[in-house]
């Protein structure tokens, strides 16, 4: 990966997930990790250079008789991004921070090809900036990443993307009635953030998290939008166990999120919303609100190698 104009920082985590390389099942988390808000350029304006780029990266269909997809995301130390079989649409989601399973309102436009033409990519990181990126912030590493998917699409597919603002379903996270139950981290601490399974349960783990990085893993486990109001801005140790059952996504499809906690299934784990606010001492409310959307101006096919 190729490094130009000032210096961004340095870390390389991964781009939706948090430890070393991951394989993700599209269908299961595409955006593991909602970027900071990034903002898009649209075809009319020039494009500033990224701080980093892809040292070499190829693109190309996928052969015809391939089936599944999945991403390979950087890890911290990790110098590979891979794709295999997936649409240029869920590559371009990626690149600017839309979940899996987000309203498709939230990227619009671009031709239908985008949405069915399937492509595997290989892009590798320079060492030097492997090693830059791990002195990065996670949301530094994070946005940085995004930036450079950004950058290869903006390149390889001539892709121009401009972004507006929509009131669309939110959820809000606020402090519950009886205050927050996070653990202040120790001083020095590592900071990771994880989301992970186990049978019938759901979890997100942090060591030294900050709210940000929460509200993100909660937006892709609802595949809606959420916003921090807590007014918290430490960095806390917690660890978010569920089971997860339809209050994840009632109402979503009608753009109306729902936060009352439906009943769990036989795990001994509480719901979704009651797991947040039994475990952290948060809650989730529904609503409406501005919500960054992106807007396809121009694309091609991607270009050779």
């Amino acid at each position: 990966m190729r490094r130009s104009g000032e210096a961004f920082g340095t870390r390389a985590r991964r781009l939706f997930s948090a430890a070393g390389v991951v394989t993700i099942a599209v269908p299961i988390a595409l955006g593991a990790l909602q970027a900071p808000q990034i903002r898009a350029q649209s075809e009319s304006q020039k494009m500033a250079p990224a701080p980093y780029q892809f040292e070499v990266a190829s693109i190309k269909p996928s052969s015809a008789d391939a089936s599944g997809g999945y991403m390979t995301i950087l890890g911290r130390a990790s110098d590979r991004f891979t794709a295999r079989n997936l649409e240029l649409m869920l590559l371009i989601r990626a690149a600017y921070g839309i979940p899996m399973g987000a309203d498709d309102s939230r990227v619009t436009g671009g031709p239908s090809w985008l949405r069915s033409e399937k492509y595997d990519v290989d892009a590798k990181v320079d060492s030097a900036v492997v090693d830059e990126l791990k002195t990065l912030s996670q949301d530094q590493r994070t946005l940085a990443q995004l930036q450079m998917l950004q950058a290869f699409l903006a390149d390889r597919c001539k892709l121009a993307i401009h972004s507006e603002t929509k009131d669309l379903a939110i959820y809000t996270l606020v402090i519950a009635k009886n205050g927050p139950k996070l653990q202040d981290a120790k001083p020095g601490e590592t900071t990771s953030l994880g989301s992970g399974g186990n049978g019938e349960t759901r979890s997100i783990t942090g060591q030294a998290g900050s709210m940000a990085g929460l509200v993100r893993r909660l937006s892709v486990s609802l595949s809606c939008p959420v916003v921090d109001k807590t007014g918290l801005a430490g960095k806390y140790d917690f660890k978010l166990e569920w089971t997860p059952d339809d209050s994840q996504a009632q109402g979503l499809s009608t753009g109306a999120p729902n936060d009352r906690p439906a009943p769990p299934s036989d795990s001994n784990a509480p719901s979704f919303f009651q797991a947040i606010q039994e475990q952290l001492g948060l809650k989730l409310v529904s609503g409406k609100g501005p919500v960054e959307v992106f807007v396809i101006d121009h694309v091609e096919r991607p270009s050779a190698n």
